[in-house]
């Protein structure tokens, strides 16, 4: 059970590092300078968006073997790998939720909004598929999100200035890189070809 909230914890923690939410809060933290009811959208949009994405996974879980989650589970692993290479970038129409709501309705909205079909959203569902604790999958989700992004809230401008975060994206690649190569052991192990 305990791997059930630790092992979604670390991935999206090392997931999110220089990921678009992460430049979500930085923005919203400077635009709103009131740190908890940013951190509260944040909790209340990661729950509501990684509880849908976690319940998909569970029901998709049911139609595969463990040999084959395991597959689906290391290909995912490597695209994110790739895909935590890119630096996301705000979409203006993120920002101008903040135009119309408060310090915790628009980081509700934007997070939730920013999280549909972001490399977290994804790796939830394929968590979810892996691990019998759905709600500890949540909750490690939900964790490695704020693990991410609270720093970033609490710091504002400060902390984005000083963070290589080109050296942490492949820092944060290669982890998904080490975890789909144990993904695809684990494949190896559960088909009986090791």
């Amino acid at each position: 059970m305990l791997e059930s909230l630790l092992v979604p914890t670390a991935i999206v923690a090392l997931a999110e590092i220089g990921d678009k939410t992460q430049l979500l809060a930085l923005i919203l933290a400077a635009r709103f300078r009131k740190p908890w009811p940013i951190i509260a959208g944040i909790v209340a949009a990661t729950l509501a968006n990684h509880a849908a994405a976690g319940a998909v996974g569970a029901w998709v879980g049911g139609f595969f073997s463990q040999a084959t989650l395991h597959w689906i589970l290391a290909a995912s692993f490597a695209a994110t790998a790739l895909w935590t290479l890119v630096p996301d970038k705000m979409d203006d129409d993120e920002a101008s939720t903040a135009r119309r709501f408060g310090p915790f309705l628009t980081t509700l909205i934007a997070f939730f909004i920013a999280e549909i079909g972001d490399k977290t959203q994804v790796a939830t569902v394929m968590l979810a598929a892996q691990y019998p604790h759905l709600i500890m999958v949540i909750i490690g989700t939900t964790l490695g999100m704020l693990i991410a992004n609270v720093p970033v809230v609490l710091a504002g401008n400060f902390a984005a200035e000083k963070l290589p975060l080109t050296l942490i994206r492949r820092l944060a690649a290669t982890a998904f890189v080490v975890l789909a190569l144990v993904a695809v052991y684990s494949a190896m192990e559960v088909s009986g070809w090791v």
